[in-house]
């Protein structure tokens, strides 16, 4: 049987596997300890030797698998492989949980809980709002998930939670803006099993990653220390926007086409839909169309970046499944592609390419692939769009029937016959060829 990653086991690694230096203790308490928080944050704050207490908010899985190993995993990029010592726990009770974070010693907190954890009377929300309300002193608390103005949405929430400690939270703490990309596919037991077979080690708690790391922070702070961000190569700046929507609409938008479309017509991951000819052509012409919305921030190369994109979705090691980015489009499709139609629509623009994007993810609704294979819609609007989509087959109806979701769908934009018309337009042709005759033209 082969022995699990530990403090007691680090010695048996191979010497090129780069091991972490000492423990450092926790001064950062994150909330929703995924596979991203552990290829992105925690790495930078490994970089700088502040000590990561991770909270697991849904399932006791990443504790399962990270407490047998003290926090321990490691971080996979090609071939090389790092463990990263930066967590140094993970907890599942509240109360303990709530003192951590009201505790003088933590002087961040910060977050990964998917656009669906910023909704009001969410876990992380409300474990927020009561931790602060205890604390003696300001904290800064940042959001890392691809939400426009998250910052914003985050202390908007926690302070509509924290009652009468509201207006010391708005005095004290500091809700800065950010702008975090790293594509993280989802870890698979064959991956656990080549990396077992390549370091003699077991560790469950692997995440695998590309080379590309990028965060932004907005220069908004509370008193007091806080890391060294720029040692670590974390941009700091006074504006946040231009490089979120950038992010959103080129990176995020494409990524949510290419998954809806590949999934529809059968294909697994995101390289293999870009190596067809009319995939790349899509994922052009959207970010051709979507780049017309963006103000692109100094320090930003606009075809550098999408160059560097396209690059990223064609890399066939990350196997990045279209299913994973499918997941939770109804929170997503406002930031990545609506705003963008809006926008251009507003200009007398075209939407072909866009209006494509937001009709595979209605024809998704249907939770069936062009195969006719059944699947689970994974999305918390899910029970809503399968009652609006019952009994119809017309692509005219179902499209009526899905853009009156006023959750998703702005009604001014709902009701401007262009953006009907071309996403109608759209999904009748899904309909008729099928996503994979799209894809392939």
């Amino acid at each position: 049987m082969t022995p699990r990653l530990s403090e007691a086991t680090l010695p048996r690694l191979p010497d090129w596997v780069r091991k972490p230096g000492p423990r450092p203790p926790p001064r950062i308490v994150h909330l929703g300890l995924g596979a991203f928080h552990r290829a992105h944050q925690a790495v930078v704050f490994d970089d700088l030797g502040w000590g990561v207490t991770g909270a697991s908010l849904r399932s006791p899985a990443v504790q399962g698998a990270m407490a047998p190993q003290d926090g321990l995993y490691s971080l996979v990029i090609g071939e090389e492989v790092r463990v990263i010592g930066a967590v140094g726990e993970v907890l599942l009770d509240a109360p303990e949980l709530i003192a951590r974070i009201a505790a003088p010693a933590t002087r961040l907190v910060t977050l990964t809980v998917t656009e669906k954890g910023y909704r009001p009377g969410s876990r992380a929300i409300a474990l927020l709002a009561e931790a602060l309300t205890r604390r003696a002193d300001g904290i800064t608390i940042i959001s890392c998930d691809n939400l426009p103005r998250n910052g914003a949405l985050l202390r908007e929430a926690v302070l509509a939670a924290a009652g009468v400690g509201a207006e010391w939270i708005a005095a004290h703490c500091a809700f800065p803006q950010t702008m975090v990309d790293r594509i993280v596919p989802a870890t698979e037991e064959a991956d656990i099993a080549a990396l077992a077979g390549r370091i003699g080690l077991e560790d469950r708690a692997m995440v695998k990653t590309e080379p590309f790391t990028q965060w932004v922070i907005e220069d908004r702070f509370a008193a007091g220390e806080r890391p060294d961000f720029e040692a670590a190569g974390v941009r700091v700046a006074a504006g946040i926007a231009p490089w979120e929507e950038a992010k959103l609409r080129l990176l995020n938008g494409a990524h949510s086409g290419i998954a809806y479309l590949g999934g529809l017509a059968g294909i697994e991951f995101v390289h293999e839909v870009v190596a067809m000819p009319g995939g790349r052509r899509f994922v052009e012409a959207l970010q051709d169309e979507a780049e017309t919305t963006l103000t692109p921030p100094p320090g930003l190369d606009m075809a550098a970046y999408r160059a560097a994109l396209l690059q990223r979705f064609a890399d066939p090691s990350l196997r990045h499944r279209n299913v994973q980015i499918a997941m939770d489009g109804s929170q997503k499709l406002p930031q990545r592609l609506l705003a963008p139609i809006a926008a251009r629509l507003e200009r007398g623009q075209g939407i072909d390419a866009l209006a494509l994007a937001v009709a595979a993810w209605l024809r998704w609704q249907g939770g069936r692939t062009d195969a006719g294979e059944t699947f689970t819609v994974d999305d918390p609007l899910a029970p809503e769009t399968a009652r609006r989509l019952a009994g119809l087959h017309d692509p005219t109806e179902q499209a009526r029937a899905l853009l009156a979701i006023d959750a998703i769908f702005p009604p001014a934009l709902a009701a401007d016959p262009r953006f009907g018309e071309a996403v109608t337009r759209q999904l009748r042709r899904l309909t008729e060829r099928g996503a994979g005759a799209v894809l392939s033209a």
